[in-house]
């Protein structure tokens, strides 16, 4: 992702000095360059180090916050328009918004009554992504534009939904490597919102902070698994045609776009907790120590689903989650997983509310999502120990060229 990355000339005024930011390492996918203080001839004081640093372009082919690394820090926020409010109040609120999120991800503040939250701070690979909802066509008058794969997903068996925190006219993505500059962006694009709409719900998420591991590695979720070991990389010959909507389409406004499934997944953490790990590591087929496959090799040695143990059965178990799920058994079913951790507090009785932001990337939910799910559906042994509370399905158009702004080519075409 060194192609996404620009050094920012604003300087770090916290109290990690060079010495400190020296001796850490930069984990995670984003990279492996080290804290050291970068050079820059500007003002007085230690440089921004790389985490703050880390800055991600607001324009290009595609929206921001689908191919880089999960950030430390996520919200998943979605509006409602207003009463009244239709195509006339979208158009100025995605310019406003448009226009305040290339300004936070450059690190810049916004506006006269910018808040400070996050003005010691640099851009911390910030990055702000816009969507929109099958409601937002009937409200907008553009129910002509909305496209097939914004049919409502199928009812699965294991959803238990709760209504009014699923769906949305329009969705923002957010995520940062610092907490702070998340909120901040979080408060900025609610208080452009202005009358024009009204938050519907709102989800935060965590990952593992960079730095945190002593090289990159894939992320783990909060039953201890190592998570996200089969995405598909950006490298791949066939990335674009199962991530991002091709030119020539029945939308034209969607080339370069993609649709994100976002599924609030508690994990029932008591029940699993209870398993022994082998249990566990049958569940997910998967070795819980470093992600590799129970049939043997590394983490991303390929699963060999025919394997069979001493005992005639097979080594990785005819529910397991990584064999239900796995792309051979789904038709070559591929999405890009780009999830965040979330804990909401315990309850009364003891029992945290915990689990996973699910968010998944394609061209076609029907030809990924909704096949694998519904496979999983049917037969997952990793099914007890989740529950799908929410569910909802935005179209994430492609990314804004100069002078345009998120969702321009529809609104106004």
């Amino acid at each position: 992702m060194s192609d996404n990355l620009e050094i920012s000339r604003r300087r770090l005024l916290g109290t990690m000095g060079a010495a400190g930011a020296a001796g850490l390492a930069l984990g995670g996918a984003g990279g492996a360059a080290g804290y050291a203080a970068l050079a820059d001839g500007g003002d007085d004081g230690p440089a921004l180090a790389a985490v703050g640093a880390a800055r991600v372009p607001f324009r290009g082919a595609h929206q921001a916050g689908i191919v880089q690394p999960p950030q430390a820090c996520g919200h998943l926020v979605a509006f409602d328009l207003a009463p009244g409010a239709g195509r006339k109040e979208a158009v100025a609120l995605m310019r406003r918004w448009s226009a305040a999120a290339e300004r936070l991800m450059a690190g810049e503040p916004v506006g006269g009554s910018d808040s400070a939250v996050a003005k010691d701070a640099g851009p911390c690979s910030l990055t702000v992504t816009f969507g929109f909802g099958a409601s937002f066509f009937d409200r907008t008058g553009l129910v002509a534009r909305r496209p097939r794969e914004l049919d409502p997903l199928p009812v699965f068996s294991s959803d238990r939904l709760d209504p009014k925190r699923s769906n949305g006219d329009l969705w923002v993505q957010i995520g940062a490597d610092d907490a702070l500059v998340a909120f901040h962006a979080l408060r900025t694009l609610q208080r452009e919102a202005g009358a024009a709409a009204k938050v519907r719900w709102q989800m935060n998420g965590f990952n593992r902070s960079p730095g945190a591991t002593a090289h990159p590695m894939t992320t783990r979720n909060l039953m201890g698994q190592v998570d996200g070991t089969n995405n598909p990389k950006p490298t791949a010959r066939d990335f674009d045609r199962h991530v991002f909507v091709q030119p020539g389409g029945a939308q034209p406004w969607m080339a370069g776009g993609s649709y994100a499934v976002v599924r609030r997944i508690r994990m029932l953490l008591d029940d699993w907790e209870k398993l022994p790990l082998k249990a566990q590591e049958e569940v997910i087929g998967r070795r819980k120590s470093d992600g590799a496959p129970l049939t043997g090799g590394t983490e991303t040695t390929r699963l060999d689903l025919d394997k069979l143990g001493p005992d005639g059965r097979q080594v990785i178990p005819a529910d397991a989650h990584a064999r239900i799920s796995a792309p051979e058994q789904n038709g070559g079913a591929t999405m890009l997983r780009r999830p965040f951790s979330y804990h909401d507090g315990i309850g009364p009785d003891g029992v945290p509310d915990a689990g996973l932001l699910f968010i998944c990337w394609q061209a076609d939910p029907s030809r990924a999502f909704v096949p694998v799910q519904r496979k999983l559906d049917r037969g997952d042994a990793l099914s007890r120990f989740i529950r799908h509370e929410t569910s909802a399905l935005f179209a994430v158009p492609g990314g804004p060229a100069e002078g345009e702004y998120v969702g321009g080519r529809l609104l106004e075409a």
